[in-house]
């Protein structure tokens, strides 16, 4: 089968097409003809060697898979060959063939295709656990959403309004971008390359700040929304896309009773009632129109270069998918 591989760490030069075996599957996993692959800030960061967790070399990257199962290992009893799923996986799913264990596995509706499907469960749970779980959105509340034409961006602006936000603020980086953030629901519109973009969201909470914060970009951002955050405010971090680490003294938030907290969806996988019950709330959204998923734009696998580039000069909107 064809794979994109990394045996080094580094720019998007470094991934490369390499021919492989087609993996086997152990007792309790099945094998997936792959038919579209996700593409997220959290490749990038494996491929530079900045991951949360280590990146083992050589290392094929890709978490985010649909496609058909092909084969089944010898204890599986929930899916069988045929079936169209789409599923999370650690890593290899830059390929033609990937490995998934069975309590992974999502099966398809009729309604979703296999490339919309992509889009759904990495930043579709993220933006989900990111406003509900973690930073525990009211209704009534103001959220500010960071990057908001991306694929968690564009998915977190609709559950905010589905959650029940009294105000989502977006930003992006074009006037382009902003548009579609609009689309998606989004109430008030800020460039964040205008160097007073905090004061804007300021104004436009008439001072107080908002309520829940999506952060993903680090360095000078963090501090910045920070300065955003209301009274018993929540920031949630979940990247970090500049590479560069914030500092920051933690007794800064006793005066306003307010929060920074982290999230990481690895660990929502690994509580099953929650991942289900919230898969089965994105799903319901998407069977009812609800909520659109957005796709930025789908290249062949061999083109794996160019689509890192593209998503690291903030160049996309939506979501990015691979197809083999």
């Amino acid at each position: 089968m064809k794979a994109i591989q990394l045996k080094e760490f580094g720019g998007p030069e470094v991934l490369r097409l390499v021919d492989l075996d087609v993996p086997v599957p152990r007792d309790h996993e099945v094998l997936i003809e792959v038919k579209a692959i996700g593409v997220n800030y959290a490749d990038t960061a494996r491929r530079e060697g900045q991951y949360v967790v280590n990146t083992p070399l050589p290392f094929i990257p890709g978490a985010e898979v649909s496609g058909v199962v092909t084969q089944v290992g010898r204890h599986v009893k929930t899916v069988s060959p045929g079936t169209r799923v789409v599923t999370l996986i650690e890593s290899n799913g830059y390929a033609e063939y990937a490995i998934a264990s069975e309590q992974s596995i999502i099966p398809l509706p009729e309604n979703l295709d296999f490339i919309n499907a992509v889009a759904l469960p990495l930043q579709g749970l993220s933006a989900y656990h990111i406003i509900k779980t973690m930073g525990r959105l009211e209704k009534g509340e103001t959220i500010l959403v960071h990057a908001a034409a991306g694929g968690v961006g564009t998915i977190a602006i609709q559950l905010a309004k589905l959650f029940g936000a009294g105000k989502v603020i977006a930003t992006a980086s074009t006037e382009e971008k902003l548009v579609l953030a609009r689309e998606m629901g989004a109430d008030v519109l800020i460039n964040y390359t205008n160097e007073d973009w905090f004061e804007q969201v300021l104004k436009a909470t008439e001072g107080k700040g908002v309520d829940v914060a999506l952060e993903m970009a680090g360095g000078e951002v963090f501090h910045n929304t920070l300065k955003c955050l209301a009274s018993f405010g929540r920031l949630v971090i979940y990247g970090v896309a500049s590479g560069v680490q914030s500092k920051f003294y933690p007794s800064s938030l006793m005066a306003r009773n307010q929060s920074v907290i982290g999230f990481f969806l690895p660990q929502i996988m690994r509580k099953p009632a929650l991942l289900q019950s919230s898969l089965s709330d994105l799903l319901q959204f998407v069977a009812t129109d609800e909520l659109k998923l957005t796709i930025g734009g789908v290249y062949p696998l061999e083109e794996a270069t160019k689509v890192h580039e593209l998503l690291q000069g903030r160049r996309t909107t939506g979501k990015l998918v691979l197809t083999p």
